[in-house]
């Protein structure tokens, strides 16, 4: 089978990855990839998704996998499906569960689906009446796409206005914010957990956990992602069982009611207060970087699991998940998140010890080929990915290539997974 995968960081490294493995994948496209994916597949480049159909279609292509949210939100799915092209992903009206944190909240709250108390509106005198009826800390989002970076978690209920007044005015995320959600902060612990959906049926992989802050001990500003490991212990049978029937079912019969059932992978970020799930938002996408630590713990087809997805049969689908454990590390550049890096050369020793050769990989990012040599670009440039019979084996193992790794610059946080480890 031919596999196209749209996008061009670790995560869709990662797909590729576990594409590779696959013994039922004979050929894998990135477009546009990065200066590493060629070593998987071929990179192809497009200036439109028409573009890409051509290319599906002039090279018999029979699954596409979508990785980023920005082509979903444009409607790159309805794009392909108009053409008969099987594609991986939710339909533009779907992806309004990511594209518009407005619609998202809306929806949770028509379908009974468990979220903070929040209000939303273009009104600054509205919101910064329901600010007033807050406790501090208060959390204030931009209503469209900011690449992660829409929410404000404000201090004070002066911050939260003046945070407010800034998405209204453009200022902060220009029309992403012109339409602001207003929500009271819940204190508990985050989870990410991820469902491949087909419309009806969707399938639960492992819940992971991220570490969003730059430096150690979660501090220093918010990120895309420094790391993240999973399986979590952070989870029982139980709480798996009410992410089931409060979160995803509901979900997906929502869906069908709003005429726009969901296919793709469904990113539920939750926060679990005192043993109940609440949904902080969805992503209509895998995150990144629990995709590069969730794609080596899926031990059956994972062409199978997307083309099953994508074609409405996952009810007729047994997926194998490993009881491995996998955390990755993120290594970023030097001026990340605050400016860009001068490119670097990365140079990566070999690695003569098997077990770390057998049980690590790297995802790249950030990354062009000069010369035929691998730099560093800027931004988050690799995840160091290990697995292990234990979450500290598989840690270790993350850090242990981490110290194989260097080019100018690199930093990354040396905490990753600490919330399993801690006791």
């Amino acid at each position: 089978m031919n596999v196209l995968v749209v996008g061009s960081g670790a995560r869709e490294y990662s797909i590729g990855l576990a594409l590779k493995k696959d013994d039922k994948v004979s050929k894998i496209y990135f477009a546009p990839g990065n200066g590493a994916t060629d070593i998987i597949g071929e990179n192809i480049s497009y200036k439109e998704y028409e573009d890409l159909v051509k290319f599906a279609k002039d090279s018999s292509i029979d699954l596409t996998i979508v990785g980023p949210e920005a082509p979903l939100v444009d409607g790159i799915v309805d794009i392909f499906e108009k053409e008969d092209l099987v594609i991986f992903g939710p339909s533009k009206d779907a992806a309004q569960l990511e594209g518009s944190k407005v619609f998202m909240k809306n929806f949770l709250k028509k379908y009974d689906i468990p979220t903070a108390r929040y209000i939303e509106s273009d009104d600054f005198d509205t919101l910064s009446e329901f600010i007033d009826s807050l406790e501090a800390p208060i959390v204030v989002k931009a209503d469209g796409l900011c690449a992660g970076k829409g929410v404000i978690i404000a201090k004070s209920k002066d911050e939260a206005k003046e945070a407010a007044k800034d998405m209204l005015s453009g200022k902060s995320f220009g029309d992403a914010g012109k339409r602001v959600i207003v929500e009271e902060f819940l204190d508990g612990y985050e989870l990410s957990v991820f469902a491949i959906c087909d419309g009806e049926n969707y399938k639960l992989l492992p819940a992971a956990q991220d570490h969003k802050r730059l430096k150690d001990n979660d501090e220093g500003p918010n990120t895309g992602g420094m790391g993240a490991y999973a399986p979590t212990p952070l989870i029982d049978e139980a709480l798996y069982n009410q992410i089931k029937t409060k979160v995803v079912e509901p979900t997906l019969r929502g869906m069908q009611n709003e005429g726009a059932a969901y296919r793709g992978v469904l990113f539920m970020g939750l926060m679990i207060v005192d043993g109940k799930v609440n949904v902080l938002e969805y992503n209509v996408r895998f995150g990144d970087p629990e995709c590069e630590i969730l794609m080596p713990l899926i031990k059956s087809s994972v062409y199978d699991l997307f083309y099953k997805g994508a074609t409405n049969d996952l009810d007729n689908l047994n997926i194998e998940i490993s009881d491995k454990k996998c955390v990755g590390v993120v290594i970023a550049s030097e001026n990340y998140p605050y400016s860009s890096s001068k490119p670097s050369e990365i140079i990566v020793d070999e690695i003569v010890d098997e077990e770390l050769k057998n049980n690590s990989h790297i995802s790249y990012a950030g990354v062009k080929k000069i010369d035929g040599k691998l730099f560093a670009t800027g931004g988050r440039v690799l995840v160091a990915v290990g697995l292990g019979d234990s979450i500290k084996e598989a840690r270790d193992r993350a850090y242990d290539l981490c110290g194989q790794i260097h080019f100018m610059g690199k930093q990354y946080r040396n905490d990753i997974a600490y919330q399993a480890l801690k006791d």
